[in-house]
């Protein structure tokens, strides 16, 4: 009797190469999806019954647009707008009935200049970007408020308002990137930011000179695959530097004809850490290497709703039926067939 992982092999070398055409159709798939999951609030959870982070909120937005689906983001921004702390922040996650976490990450907070920038970019909405810019300038203020002297930004802000008193190098690394995005909302409405400027200018620096200053509270700062590739994801690390950082380490998280690992140490591959790897490679120019992993990853596919999240080894079970098929990995999946189709 032929295994799920069996049956998906002879799946593949029987699948004809995917058109344009193709690929649409599964990104509009994808963004339905998403878009089944969304409240009526504009909250996009993990799935319906489950938490919205305003880190993954966010990273479903941006797919949105990049799937043409620009009224369904402007309900979620709205949510965001509407959940927003006096000081800048969200809190780490919103149940659907209560308040949960009130953690206030730097990072979940900046991001919503990452994503209005892309809202800007698909939708050349001028009104709207003017509309939201209170918001975005009270989230860059709120992580620039934990920036040390040294640059590094501290990672979060606890229920009790204390300062988590160290920084994330993947998490600076995402913040960075927000930043400098914040810096182009500014520029586009001519409003004057260059401390922001200054600011991220610091945060590379500690970065590419100082990573003795990130991930001194215990954090393994080498088990996730994030921690490998966010850094050219973001542009941190670019060129020659930035293929080095991903040719080092790419034997220790992929698993060959099937994607990226979550961690170095479980086999299980992740649909979304692979997509966001594809997203860095096409960034590079290694679009071959982006376009392989695209090719095991929609081995995945299948009718159902979503997309599962990846396949788990040495069991060889490919997209368990108990688990819930999260709206992340679709946002994720859709970012990737878009880095790759502008290639």
């Amino acid at each position: 009797m032929l295994s799920v992982f069996d049956t998906l092999s002879e799946a593949r070398e029987l699948r004809p190469k995917l058109t344009r055409d193709d690929l649409q159709k599964i990104v509009q798939h994808q963004a339905d999806f998403i878009i089944s999951q969304q409240l009526a609030s504009g909250a996009i959870p993990w799935y319906r019954g489950a938490i919205t982070d305003p880190w993954d909120h966010v990273e479903c937005t941006i797919a949105l647009d990049l799937a043409g689906r620009h009224d369904e983001a402007v309900r979620a921004y709205r949510w965001s707008c509407g959940t927003q702390n006096p000081d800048g922040s969200w809190y780490s996650s919103y149940p659907q009935v209560k308040q949960d976490d009130q953690t206030r990450d730097a990072n979940f907070a900046s991001y919503i200049a990452t994503g209005m920038w892309f809202h800007y970019l698909a939708t050349k909405e001028l009104s709207f970007l003017r509309q939201i810019w209170p918001i975005v300038d009270k989230a860059v203020e709120f992580a620039l408020s934990l920036q040390q002297p040294t640059g590094e930004v501290f990672w979060a802000v606890s229920p009790t308002g204390k300062s988590w008193p160290g920084a994330i190098f993947t998490s600076s690394s995402c913040i960075w990137h927000s930043i400098n995005n914040g810096v182009n909302i500014a520029k586009t409405l001519r409003i004057k930011r260059p401390v922001w400027k200054e600011a991220g200018n610091k945060l590379l620096k500690a970065m590419r000179e100082h990573p003795e200053l990130f991930d001194k509270m215990g954090e393994n700062k080498r088990r996730y695959a994030m921690n490998w590739f966010y850094p050219v994801l973001t542009g941190v690390l670019k060129g020659k530097e930035a293929r080095e950082r991903i040719n080092r380490e790419w034997n220790d998280f992929i698993i060959t004809n099937w994607g990226c690992r979550v961690a170095v140490d479980e086999d299980t591959t992740a649909v979304a850490e692979t997509s966001e790897l594809i997203i860095a490679l096409a960034l590079i120019g290694e679009h071959e290497r982006a376009r392989m992993l695209l090719d095991w990853t929609l081995k995945l596919r299948d009718d159902k709703p979503g997309f599962c999240r990846g396949i788990k080894f040495p069991e060889k079970l490919a997209c368990p039926p108990d688990a819930e098929r999260a709206t992340w990995t679709s946002a994720a999946l859709i970012l990737a067939i878009a880095a790759l189709s502008k290639a």
